[in-house]
């Protein structure tokens, strides 16, 4: 089903149905909750939490009185049918309009040549709507940066590019090793919180660019075109 990433809920259109996601759309996987006792694996026990429980669970969503279980998986299928595994919900983000699974950008970066390791997020820019992809990398030497611009080129569609890099000595890790976004993210793109390197994708030179205050208070105030 067509999911929004802003309000991490499904799309549902006038009549408060949910919309089914088109070929190629990004959207939630959901599975039919069924009371039939011969049909086990359509069934949902639920969690020990009462309102967990709830939180996963989606009624009228294509017919009145119908109920279906959120995955939390983001899934694409494409004309063939064939379903691909996106990212999990609250690991993408929305800009001009597009969902952006950082996953895949964080997967076509890692593939440039001397990238150890990528993490991909979300950072809002001030008079934008939605987040813009800025990503944190570990290199394990100097970085060709017009040749990576081209490698990300030819890897991710317009929308999903990151915006904005930073160049980092290693990547923090939850306790479930999944790298850790939220202070990157608290962050930004702004060269004073940080001593890490920033880059950004200059639309107007065609380039990565090296940030400085001046720089972030142009894109600040608009007055760079993004």
């Amino acid at each position: 089903m067509k999911f929004d990433v802003e309000t991490e809920q499904p799309v549902r259109d006038e009549r408060g149905f949910c919309v089914r996601s088109a070929a190629n759309e990004i959207g939630e996987a959901i599975g039919k909750v069924s009371t039939d006792p011969s049909k086990l694996g359509a069934r949902f026990e639920g969690y020990s939490n009462e309102e967990a429980s709830q939180q996963k669970i989606l009624r009228n969503v294509f017919e009145p009185g119908d109920t279906w279980f959120r995955t939390g998986d983001l899934m694409r299928k494409d004309a063939n049918g064939y379903f691909y595994f996106v990212d999990r919900i609250g690991d993408t983000l929305r800009w001009k309009g597009e969902n952006v699974a950082t996953s895949e950008v964080s997967d076509a970066v890692r593939a440039f040549p001397g990238i150890l390791e990528a993490s991909a997020y979300g950072v809002a820019i001030s008079g934008s709507d939605g987040r813009a992809c800025m990503v944190a990398l570990v290199i394990d030497k100097e970085l060709d940066l017009a040749a990576l611009r081209t490698h990300l080129m030819q890897r991710l569609p317009a929308f999903a590019r990151p915006l904005f890099l930073r160049i980092r000595g290693d990547l923090e890790t939850t306790a479930t090793f999944k790298y850790a976004k939220t202070d990157l993210m608290r962050e930004g793109y702004d060269p004073a919180n940080t001593s890490d390197v920033i880059y950004f994708n200059d639309p107007e030179r065609n380039a990565f660019v090296r940030m400085d205050q001046e720089l972030f208070e142009r894109i600040q105030t608009g007055n760079i075109r993004l």
